[in-house]
C-alpha cells in the first residue's frame, strides 16, 4: 500500500499564474489542452483508444506519441477554414514521412525551411509544386535542390540569396516562383526568442528601412525569379488577430507601392503563422474558422481602400496542428520532497528531459502533465517534473499540482507536445532520442523509430 506523505505541499511556493486549481479532480482531462481521443479508462490514460500502460510496455519510455484523429481533424478543420486560399503546414514543428502523408492527404500544401526537411518530404513523395522552401541562410545545395525537384514557392530573405536562387534557376533554365519575406514591424506579443516580425532580428527585408523595397525591384531585374507574392510571419503562440491587421495594412501598402512603381499586381499574400494552443489552464485559442474569416475582411478591407484586387491568402499553421495532438509519456524514477525555506516542493524526476523537450528551458515555456497509468484519491501536492540531464534548468514542467501518492514506476503523460519538441530533441548526455508513435482507433505505428546507443556509435568514426 502506497503511504501518502503528510501535510500540504503549496502555499508560499506557488507561482503566480498557470497552476489551476489544487481543489479539482487531478484525474481529469482538459480538453482544450488534450488531443481530442485522450480518454480515461478505469482511471488510466488511454490515446487513441491505447492504454498508456501498453504504450509503455511496448515502445519504453519516454515516447512521444501523436494522436492522428486529432492531427487530422485540426488540419482539417484549416483547409476547410482557407478555402480558397492555401495552408501550408510547417514542417519544422514536426516532420517525418508519415506526418507528410498526412499533411497531403488532407490537402494542405507544406513549408520546409532546410534540405533535410525538404529531403523527408520529397521521399514521402509529396507533390512538390505544392512545397514553399523558406529559411534564412539557404545554402546552395538546398536552393539547387529546389530548383532540382521543381519546388513551388521560395521565399526570400536576403539580397544574397536572390542573386544566388537566380543564378542556380538561370542555369537550369527556369523560371522559379518566389515571395520576399517583409520584415513588418509588428510586435508580436509572445517570448523574444519567437517573434519574428520586430526590426532587430535576422528574417526578412525590413519594411521601414526600404530593404523589403529594395528586394522586391531586384528581384523583378532577374529573368530566372518569377515574383508572385509577399511573405511575412510576426511571431508564435499569439492569441488575437491584432497583429496580423497591422501586418496586413502595412503588407498592402507595399503591394500598392508595388503596383505604382512597377506596374506589377501581386497575385499572393502569404500571412505566416503563430496561432497559439492551449498549453496550461487559462491558455484560449482562438476558433480557426472567426480566424480565417477576419483575416480575409482585414486583407479585403486594405485592398479595396488601396484599389488592389485581392490577393489569394496563404498561412501556415504548425504548431496549430500538430502541438495538441502529441502526448509524451514518461516513466518516474525518483520523487524528491525538497524544503525550499518558505514551503515544500516535491521534485518528481522522469526517464526524459530537455533532450526530449527543450522549450522549458529555451523559451520559459509552460505544461502541464498528470499521472497516467492509474487513477489517485490522494491529496495534491505541488511538484516540479524535471529530467535526468546534469543541468539545474533541466525542467519540464516547472510547477504542477499532481497526487501525493507519485512514486517510482509512475506513468506521467505531458500534454501538447507535439510541437517543437522531438524536432528539436537532442543527444545531450549521449541520450537516444525518443520514438514517435501515432495511434489511431486503438492501434499503433512507429513514424520514427527509437535511437539506440548503437545509433550514436555508428556517427562516432574517432
Amino acid at each position: 500500500m502506497r503511504a501518502h506523505p503528510a501535510g500540504p505541499r503549496h502555499a508560499e511556493v506557488l507561482p503566480a499564474s498557470h497552476l489551476g486549481n489544487p481543489a479539482k479532480n487531478l484525474n481529469d482531462l482538459d480538453p482544450t489542452i488534450w488531443p481530442a481521443n485522450a480518454t480515461r479508462e478505469n482511471g488510466v490514460l488511454h490515446l487513441g483508444g491505447v492504454d498508456v500502460r501498453d504504450l509503455a510496455a511496448e515502445h519504453g519510455t519516454p515516447a512521444i506519441v501523436l494522436d492522428e484523429g486529432d492531427f487530422r481533424g485540426r488540419a482539417r478543420a484549416y483547409a476547410e477554414a482557407f478555402t480558397g486560399g492555401d495552408v501550408f503546414y510547417a514542417g519544422k514543428a514536426f516532420l517525418s514521412r508519415g506526418v507528410a502523408r498526412w499533411v497531403d492527404e488532407e490537402g494542405l500544401h507544406l513549408d520546409v525551411c532546410t534540405g533535410g526537411e525538404l529531403k523527408v518530404a520529397l521521399s514521402a513523395g509529396f507533390p512538390p509544386e505544392k512545397i514553399a522552401l523558406h529559411g534564412n541562410n539557404k545554402s546552395t545545395a538546398e536552393l539547387q535542390k529546389a530548383v532540382d525537384h521543381n519546388v513551388g514557392r521560395v521565399v526570400l530573405d536576403s539580397y544574397v540569396e536572390i542573386v544566388r536562387l537566380a543564378d542556380i534557376a538561370q542555369r537550369a533554365g527556369k523560371e522559379v516562383q518566389v515571395l520576399v519575406r517583409v520584415t513588418v514591424g509588428v510586435e508580436a506579443h509572445t517570448h523574444e526568442y519567437i517573434a519574428t516580425a520586430h526590426e532587430d532580428q535576422k528574417f526578412g527585408f525590413s519594411l521601414s528601412g526600404g530593404e523589403a523595397a529594395e528586394a522586391v525591384a531586384r528581384v523583378l531585374r532577374q529573368p530566372g525569379l518569377k515574383l508572385v507574392g509577399l511573405h511575412s510571419h510576426i511571431g508564435s503562440q499569439i492569441f488575437d488577430t491584432s497583429g496580423f491587421e497591422v501586418s496586413a495594412h502595412r503588407l498592402v501598402g507595399l503591394l500598392r507601392q508595388i503596383r505604382d512603381e512597377h506596374g506589377l499586381e501581386l497575385p499572393e499574400l502569404d500571412l505566416g503563422g503563430g496561432l497559439g494552443i492551449a498549453y496550461v489552464e487559462g491558455d484560449t485559442p482562438l476558433d480557426i474558422g472567426a480566424v480565417a474569416k477576419e483575416l480575409r475582411r482585414i486583407v479585403e478591407t486594405e485592398c479595396t481602400s488601396a484599389g488592389l484586387p485581392i490577393p489569394r491568402i496563404a498561412v501556415e499553421p504548425g504548431r496549430a496542428i500538430v502541438g495538441p495532438a502529441g502526448v509524451t509519456v514518461y516513466e518516474v524514477g525518483t520523487v524528491k520532497p525538497v524544503d525550499t525555506g518558505t514551503g515544500t516542493r516535491t521534485y518528481v524526476s522522469i526517464d526524459g528531459g530537455m533532450s526530449d523537450n527543450l522549450r522549458t528551458a529555451l523559451y520559459d515555456a509552460e505544461y502541464t502533465c498528470v499521472l497516467a497509468s492509474r487513477a489517485s484519491d490522494a491529496p495534491p501536492m505541488l511538484a516540479r517534473v524535471v529530467g535526468r540531464h546534469c543541468e539545474s534548468g533541466d525542467v519540464v514542467v516547472k510547477d504542477v499540482w499532481l497526487p501525493s501518492d507519485v512514486v517510482p514506476g509512475d506513468l506521467l503523460a505531458v500534454a501538447a507536445t507535439g510541437a517543437y519538441c522531438r524536432s528539436m530533441a537532442s543527444n545531450y548526455n549521449h541520450t537516444p532520442r525518443p520514438p514517435v508513435v501515432a495511434v489511431a482507433d486503438r492501434t499503433t505505428k512507429v513514424l520514427v523509430r527509437r535511437e539506440t546507443e548503437d545509433d550514436l556509435m555508428r556517427l562516432d568514426v574517432g
